[in-house]
């Protein structure tokens, strides 16, 4: 008897949403076309995308069947959201609320909507790197923190489903990181960084990809340094975070692994989680 094959994703809910630090655009957008064709995501939230929004490769994604929203940014930062047709994405949001000086292209956020599907905002955040620490660029990372945490609260009173998706910069748990010791000095992993992501999973949210898979061994980010990916010495630092009205509609969560193998990938890789219709 044949076997049948498999498709990237076991199972194909009425939308699916994707986090991916792409680690500059121009250089991964045929990754990223290789990977709309094959995945066919609803959503799509981009970081790191290194150019200004004019600079986007805008035209190419929106002949794959997207439309695109950018908060961008000159050689640093900048992020994304896709947007599938027929979905349509509503009250856009560049920028993360509470700091009026900030100037950083870290955050952009979308109601996503469409015929037949019930609503979820979704957000696309690329959080802080933190290091040094201690430094003011660890105080910025906590600061983005607080910020996101408060605001992610005033959202949650809305009861949207809601789903924080994107670089955190967050190793959660020692479980998370092939080398835990490894990590112990950087920001990445202090326990005040880790505190501040327990304190926003605390206002109510679901991290989805725990909820699905427990298991150890699961990284979304691998340093390009000789023999990181080969040796799996990988960290898992890309989440997507669910309100409960999210979560109740959580059918699967997944690592697409298989595109750090690429020619000249980036070093993260996309997750993917998949929601009911409501």
């Amino acid at each position: 008897m044949t076997k049948p094959s498999v498709a990237p994703f076991a199972l194909w809910g009425p939308m699916r949403i994707t986090t991916w630090n792409v680690n500059s655009i121009k250089q991964r957008v045929g990754h990223l076309l290789g990977f709309l064709e094959e995945a066919r995501p609803d959503v799509v939230c981009l970081q790191e995308l290194k150019c200004q929004d004019a600079a986007f490769p805008r035209a190419e994604i929106e002949a794959a069947g997207y439309a695109v929203e950018t908060l961008g940014q000159k050689a640093y930062n900048g992020v994304a959201l896709l947007v599938r047709a027929p979905l349509t994405s509503t009250q856009l949001l560049r920028g993360l609320p509470g700091d009026a000086e900030d100037e950083q292209a870290r955050y952009i956020e979308a109601l996503v909507h469409g015929e037949g599907i019930a609503p979820v905002r979704v957000a696309s955040i690329y959080l802080p790197n933190g290091n040094p620490a201690p430094g003011p660029k660890y105080a910025y990372k906590l600061a983005f923190m607080k910020r996101l945490r408060l605001h992610a609260r005033a959202m949650m009173a809305s009861e949207d489903a809601l789903v924080l998706a994107g670089d955190y910069n967050v190793i959660p748990e020692p479980v998370d990181a092939a080398d835990p010791d490894a990590w112990t000095q950087d920001a990445l992993f202090l326990p005040e960084t880790r505190q501040a992501f327990r304190a926003l999973l605390a206002e109510g949210f679901t991290e989805a990809l725990r909820a699905c898979d427990p298991s150890p061994g699961l990284y979304t980010f691998w340093d390009y340094q000789a023999g990181c990916w080969p040796r799996n010495q990988g960290i898992r630092i890309d989440h997507l975070l669910l309100s409960p009205q999210a979560a109740d509609r959580l059918v699967s969560a997944s690592v697409q692994r298989h595109l750090r193998g690429l020619e000249k990938p980036s070093d993260h890789v996309p997750v993917t989680v998949e929601l009911s219709d409501g």
